[in-house]
């Protein structure tokens, strides 16, 4: 009679749930189902080259079932988690299914924060999603074809500005890339306007960009993204984003930016499944939402259910939290299996999880990014071509990290953004065009 095997649920396509995949996959006894609401994985560092033009959505994106295939002890199943119980330890999905587990994996990853303005984000998305890099390029191209066909010079000029919000390694990125999208892409493609004379404000809360960087590094690419004509203001607060401008408080003052393209880089929060669970078993969460969690990765009283990746709440040896970033996913994903395996096997316990930082890195614009790994700091073309390096190795497939190479070979030469289209249906651009200017309203 054959043994049965161990059911392993994993929720979440992203870094931490495939990198989990691929460690248990054709264990022996084991039954792993991979679970996600799209049916492909994709490569969140690079969205920001979608949302720009630079790179197409194929480029960074890969299909789980492909990915997985020759995993034969592991199942894909699209559908959307709404609920587990952890007693009977079962997965419900949105269409009534339920999917049992003997261990779980939970890596449902995050969304935007708004600082308790959800009205904002129809009129500033973030960018977590191939839709919301899609609708970022849309918004950001079409400002310039409205731009192009204006004759008030107000509105051309509110046209033409962009703002984003947060300085952080995203927001830092999408600076840069619409700076250069502006003063090199598009410099001689329009007939009554000239691109080159589109503002780029960076918004910034705290007193430099890159805060978790070394003070060297952020002062480096704050003098970066000035050199490529991107207006960094700092210690800025944004009040109110109204679909004709934003409001900023400045210096004890307040101050209207008419702009007609917000873009949100200033904060996540954790996937809703986090609350969900802190409240089944009593464990608590963060102010952005993320669950604490035991040093193993496991929820309290419950040693076969793993979370792991943006959700997890965890402090390291020193005091500081483990970063919401892909390479602390892709470890902690590891983890979890080999703990699985283990626990198995009846093998003794590998100890806590602890992270392994391998530094940091993040690109500005052509030929300009800052690393830092420990006591090496590094920033200008030797980083960005580290930077260059490390996403090429951790695209998922063979055929994406040619396709990147030679798509990021061509745009360095050329300046060009191949990939610069405004496609589908967007309603918030349509709301933005159709819009009327407020009575008072002052460019």
């Amino acid at each position: 009679m054959a043994e049965a095997k161990h059911r392993v649920v994993i929720i979440g396509g992203g870094f931490g749930g495939l990198y989990a995949a691929q460690r248990l996959g054709n264990a022996p006894n084991v039954q792993v189902t991979l679970i996600d609401r799209r049916n492909f994985h994709l490569f969140q560092p690079l969205l920001y080259q979608v949302a720009t033009g630079g790179l197409s959505p194929a480029n960074i994106a890969a299909p789980l079932r492909s990915v997985l295939k020759r995993q034969r002890n592991t199942q894909v199943l699209m559908g959307e988690v709404v609920d587990i119980d952890l007693a009977n330890r079962k997965v419900k999905l949105r269409d009534q299914a339920e999917v049992p587990y003997d261990y779980l994996i939970v890596a449902a990853g995050a969304s935007h924060a708004y600082f308790g303005h959800p009205e904002w984000e129809k009129l500033a998305p973030g960018l977590k999603t191939i839709e919301d890099a899609t609708e970022i390029r849309a918004r950001v191209l079409s400002a310039f074809e409205r731009a192009e066909r204006t004759d008030d010079v107000q509105e051309r000029q509110r046209l033409l500005t962009f703002v984003i919000v947060g300085g952080g390694p995203t927001g830092v990125e999408l600076a840069g890339a619409v700076s250069e999208l502006a003063h090199h892409t598009l410099r001689k493609d329009f007939r009554n306007i000239d691109p080159t004379t589109a503002r780029v404000l960076l918004i910034e809360g705290q007193s430099r960009v890159l805060s978790t960087y070394h003070e060297k590094l952020s002062a480096k690419a704050k003098r970066s993204l000035e050199e490529m004509g991107v207006e960094v203001w700092l210690n800025t607060m944004v009040t109110a984003i109204e679909p004709y401008g934003v409001t900023i408080q400045r210096e004890g003052k307040q101050e209207v930016i008419p702009t007609a393209t917000v873009l949100w880089g200033a904060g996540v929060q954790a996937s809703p499944l986090a609350k969900l669970l802190a409240q089944a078993c009593g464990a608590e969460t963060d102010r952005a939402g993320r669950i604490m969690v035991q040093e193993d990765l496991t929820l309290p009283g419950y040693p076969e259910v793993y979370v792991i990746g943006d959700m997890v709440h965890l402090k390291m040896p020193d005091g500081k939290l483990v970063p919401g970033v892909a390479p602390a996913a892709m470890q902690m994903g590891s983890y979890a299996a080999a703990d699985i395996l283990d626990k198995i096997a009846g093998r003794l316990r590998r100890g806590p999880f602890r992270y392994w930082d391998k530094g940091s890195m993040a690109t500005i614009g052509r030929a300009s990014a800052v690393m830092e790994a420990g006591p090496i700091r590094l920033s200008g073309l030797i980083a960005w071509l580290a930077w260059l390096f490390v996403h090429i190795l951790f695209l998922i497939r063979f055929e994406n990290r040619i396709l990147v190479m030679w798509q990021w070979f061509v745009n360095y030469v050329t300046r060009g953004r191949s990939a610069r289209l405004i496609t589908g249906e967007h309603p918030e651009v349509a709301v933005l065009q159709a819009a009327t200017k407020p009575s008072g309203f002052q460019a």
